[in-house]
């Protein structure tokens, strides 16, 4: 009896793993699509060559200089990527290869809805070589879509912009009829970049004052601009220059970088020439102090899809309210703030600001007859500071 109650456990435990795996396939895996895939290209190439001019070695303004190519030459281009997808296309979007290698834009990922109920995934990972620079691109996407519910989760990285984000929603879902439907919830999202903040601009105004032996009070700068070379182991030196014609005797100041090579001839030259390179050097460094922000906000939606085979329009929307609640990073340098920064700091008794972020689309497109067809589409989007928008309009004619 424990033997065959053994075997009956046995037997029902493998029908049970069976049912599970086969349901994991019909949900999960059924019309999903592995694939690896790269490409590689020339490299830009510059049409003409540029040349700088530099002093000779002994610094002799008339001298014969040094010519120096300083043209950009690039390896080639590639990307090479892994994927795993399975998402619907809607009715209008036509299949252009007979392959999938990561490059494909489909509408279902901008789009509120699905052209089908289900689950729907994106998983892509690429590096990626442009002009020499390489960086690292990814985009991970889940959506589940009910008669009354959406459920999506989203990653994505553009390395060569460098651009990070992160996004969940949940939305209860309203069909109107078989074609147009409305959503609303809560959205959360991840942005790293803390808009409206400058550290150098504030590093450089920063000031305190003295009273003179007049009883004047002084105002001087804590960080005069050119201590910014020290901290990055320039070094000044003074020295006189005489003009040969008039004999008139001036005093400046030679740079050298930390291999006692002269960079600059004066601090003009120097301010001119390396001084923007290290502004820009220190906010990156100070900026990756911060940490990521993670903000929720209330969301709505709409989508409308008609499709025939002779005319489709599709269009859709999603409108995020302006009651953003930040629940990770610094709110003070948050896109709260975004207006609140000055050459000083945070201005005091400032306010925080609320914002509207939105996103809306159309395809349009009508065979007016079996040879000529127009079609229209365009989608803009406004994140934070960001604005996306692309657009395209045409007309077909097919000879027969």
């Amino acid at each position: 009896m424990k033997k065959l109650l053994l075997v009956l456990c046995l037997l029902i435990s493998f029908n049970s793993n069976a049912q599970f795996l086969k349901e994991l396939y019909k949900d999960f895996l059924k019309y999903g699509t592995f694939y690896v895939a790269g490409d590689a290209s020339n490299a830009y190439e510059q049409t003409y060559k540029d040349y700088f001019v530099e002093r000779p070695a002994d610094g002799d303004l008339y001298g014969i200089p040094r010519v120096i190519d300083v043209t950009n030459y690039y390896p080639m281009d590639y990307r090479i990527g892994v994927g795993f997808r399975k998402l619907a296309r809607f009715g209008y979007e036509v299949k252009a290869k007979d392959y999938y290698d990561g490059t494909e834009n489909n509408k279902s990922l901008s789009a509120p809805t699905s052209s089908v109920k289900g689950l729907e995934y994106l998983f892509h990972y690429e590096k990626e070589r442009d002009r020499g620079e390489e960086f690292f691109n990814s985009r991970f996407f889940i959506r589940h879509v009910g008669k009354y519910h959406i459920v999506k989760l989203e990653q994505r990285e553009e390395g060569n912009v460098n651009f990070k984000y992160q996004s969940a929603e949940v939305r209860a879902r309203l069909p109107i009829g078989k074609k147009f439907s409305i959503s609303a919830g809560a959205i959360y999202r991840t942005h790293e970049q803390p808009y409206g903040y400058n550290p150098i601009e504030i590093w450089l105004n920063r000031t305190d004052t003295f009273v003179d032996y007049w009883g004047n009070e002084i105002e001087y700068p804590i960080n005069p601009w050119y201590t910014l070379g020290y901290i990055y182991g320039y070094s000044d030196h003074q020295t006189k220059y005489t003009d040969i014609e008039t004999g008139e005797e001036r005093y400046d100041w030679i740079w050298k970088d930390e291999n006692e090579k002269i960079v600059a001839w004066s601090d003009l030259d120097f301010r001119n020439t390396i001084f923007g390179d290290l502004m820009n050097r220190w906010n990156k460094e100070q900026w990756s102090f911060i940490d990521a922000f993670g903000e929720i906000a209330p969301v709505v939606g709409f989508d409308f899809y008609h499709y025939r085979k002779d005319f489709w329009l599709h269009t859709y929307g999603n409108y995020i309210l302006p009651f953003h609640k930040y629940i990770q990073g610094d709110q003070n340098v948050s896109y709260l703030n975004r207006n609140n920064w000055g050459k000083g700091g945070l201005k005091k008794d400032s306010q925080l600001e609320q914002w509207d972020d939105y996103q809306a689309g159309i395809i349009f497109g009508w065979k007016l007859s079996k040879t000529i067809g127009i079609f229209a589409e365009g989608e803009y989007t406004k994140f934070w500071d960001s604005e996306i928008y692309n657009s395209s309009v045409g007309v077909n004619f097919t000879f027969r």
